[in-house]
């Protein structure tokens, strides 16, 4: 099957008892149970629940995995896959990483003795050298957040494996509609559905997918033990926004693209940071490992911090807002929002400056759009 058929129909067959289309949320804490011991294939929700099992079913096949994991957030996948390392062990994490990752790692993690070291994903030579201090894993994203660099992931997983290390990739900026990290030699791809896969704004998750049996066992297990599961409700709401998944993605990016030509050739904004532009460093690369370029613009605008404040202010359509892969398009500071935890000094040398500010780009018209971002600008130059 397509991916857009799979999207509607892995693991969502009819109920059994009622022929119902839409999986049912099962909204229950546990099981009676026939005997002592004996069950019906569930015991209690938190180590598995059908609504769950469903969306699980569905996200992996979408990922071209065999075994997905549905978590509480994003952050509770990442901190429940933490959970497999000791102290001691070593990370190696892309230097530009969303300012929540970085703050769980350095904040929480480290604390526990993990170690964890951060280069430049783009930079092969400088990863190369970086596993020679024998990480257990690696943790890419591509298109890293908010500098939308592209990373070669194919490569990246060659050099891993070639030193015992697992290369987990953070796919949430591209969804699997464009891009499946699986098929490119990961071992681990992970997602906030709370962005693209729910697509509303109206529900956090998280999700873990891989192909390896043995992983899949100790994902199951600290999944379970840690507990950071999402409810019936919330998985039931992840699943509806699976279905629709194909045919956002195509609209967010039509957008995008179309938001970004036409902001590299406004006056008031000095550099439009958008993987889907020839002239992005990484364009040919995502072309070739991918299916896309996805929704996501950065914007470095011609004015100082107070101006790009009134700009952030002045939209009516671009909500001013965190997170991001919504049907309605928002707009954020990072320095000041989502990467407020990263050091400035750390900040300025990835390019996260007072004038830099993250689009992502909704489902909306893109003329209402184009309009909007426009007498934001207008209202930013007459400040």
């Amino acid at each position: 099957m397509e991916f857009e058929t799979r999207a509607i129909h892995v693991g969502q067959e009819p109920e059994a008892q009622t022929g119902a289309v839409v999986v049912p949320i099962f909204q229950t804490s546990t099981y009676a149970q026939p005997d002592v011991g004996v069950h019906k294939g569930h015991e209690y929700s938190r180590t598995s629940n059908p609504t769950r099992d469903a969306l699980q079913t569905c996200i992996a096949s979408l990922e071209g995995g065999r075994h997905g994991f549905a978590f509480s957030s994003g952050m509770g996948a990442i901190g429940s896959l933490m959970t497999l390392f000791e102290a001691g062990d070593r990370v190696l994490c892309s230097d530009d990483v969303y300012g929540g990752t970085f703050r769980l790692f350095d904040k929480i993690f480290k604390n526990l003795g993990l170690v964890f070291d951060y280069v430049d994903m783009t930079d092969l030579d400088a990863v190369a050298a970086k596993l020679e201090a024998g990480p257990r894993l690696v943790w890419v994203e591509s298109p890293t957040n908010p500098m939308l660099k592209i990373c070669d992931i194919s490569a990246i997983a060659r050099l891993c494996h070639d030193r015992g290390a697992l290369l987990g990739v953070d796919n949430t900026f591209m969804s699997p509609f464009f891009q499946r990290p699986l098929e490119l030699g990961a071992d681990i791809v992970m997602h906030s559905a709370t962005k693209y896969l729910g697509g509303h704004s109206d529900v956090v998750g998280g999700i873990l997918v891989v192909a390896d049996d043995g992983l899949a066992e100790r994902i199951a297990f600290a999944q379970n033990s840690f507990g950071a599961i999402p409810g019936p409700m919330d998985s039931w709401l992840l699943l509806r926004g699976l279905k629709t998944l194909a045919l956002r993605m195509e609209r967010h990016q039509s957008n995008a693209t179309a938001v970004a030509r036409h902001l590299a050739a406004h006056p008031r904004v000095r550099e439009v940071i958008y993987p889907g532009l020839e002239n992005h460093p990484g364009h040919a690369l995502q072309k070739e490992q991918g299916h896309g370029f996805g929704g996501m613009i950065s914007l470095r605008l011609d004015a100082d911090l107070e101006g790009t404040k009134t700009f952030c202010r002045a939209t009516q359509l671009f909500f001013l807002a965190e997170s991001l892969g919504g049907v309605e398009s928002l707009l954020e500071h990072p320095a000041i929002m989502t990467h407020a935890s990263v050091p400035p000094e750390t900040r300025q040398a990835l390019g996260i400056t007072d004038n830099f500010v993250r689009l992502s780009v909704g489902i909306e018209s893109r003329e209402d759009l184009l309009a909007d971002l426009d007498q934001a600008l207008d209202q930013m130059a007459a400040s």
